[in-house]
């Protein structure tokens, strides 16, 4: 196996992971469990943008792209708590 499919293989096994911890968590009702699962969801969207697009590589797109995704996720949660 080559470093990069090692890479993959276990950014695809987090990604497992981290979505089956959303799945259990998403069925619990208080409002901020929803923080959970957004946080759990950032850590997915993170993995995705760095390994499997490849943006480690490019430290000032990941940087633009990681606020992006901070100020969305900012958002969500601010909707999420206000609900």
């Amino acid at each position: 196996m080559t470093p990069a499919t090692r890479t993959l293989t276990r950014c695809w096994i987090a990604l497992l992971l981290l979505a089956a911890a959303s799945t259990l968590v998403i069925g619990l009702s208080p409002p901020w469990l929803s923080l959970a699962v957004l946080t759990l969801a950032g850590a997915k969207d993170w993995l995705i943008l760095t390994r499997y697009l490849g943006l480690s590589a490019a430290p000032r797109m990941a940087r633009g792209f990681g606020v992006v995704l901070a100020l969305f996720l900012i958002c969500a949660a601010a909707l999420a708590l206000a609900a």
